[in-house]
């Protein structure tokens, strides 16, 4: 079975060494997609101090930019939103940020109700409060 590496030229640039999918047979995996912003470090939402570190964020620009980011990694690779068969979710502040974060899931996912998994992690490769791993066909 042919396992074909997908990057899209449209959504952030991967932090390591990973592509934004792969395509085997008609499921295609996305790796893990946050807010960012491609060509660039800034991510919406976050203001970050001198030192680095999260000043503040704002969840919900995060969450409308995740989004963003997963449809065009899928469209780019021949997919699209309603093709969404299973989301995992990572958010660092489960108590803070699940209503907001479920509410807007809730809206983006009104037309196609994937499986979803959401857990709480103590941080991510980036200086950001959400990240998903998606699962689509093609």
């Amino acid at each position: 079975m042919s396992k074909e590496i997908l990057n899209s030229q449209k959504a952030p640039e991967p932090v390591g060494a990973y592509p934004h999918a792969r395509k085997v047979g008609n499921l295609l995996f996305l790796s893990g997609v946050g807010p960012r912003e491609r060509g660039t470090k800034k991510i919406p939402g976050v203001e970050l101090s001198e030192d680095g570190t999260i000043a503040s964020y704002d969840i919900e620009k995060q969450c409308h930019s995740v989004f963003n980011n997963v449809k065009t990694i899928l469209e780019d690779a021949g997919s699209s939103w309603a093709n969404i068969v299973d989301v995992t979710v990572f958010l660092t502040n489960m108590k803070d940020d699940f209503k907001t974060y479920n509410r807007l899931y809730a809206e983006y996912f009104k037309d196609n109700q994937p499986c979803r998994t959401t857990m709480e992690i103590n941080c991510l490769p980036t200086p950001i409060g959400i990240e998903l791993k998606v699962i689509a066909t093609i």
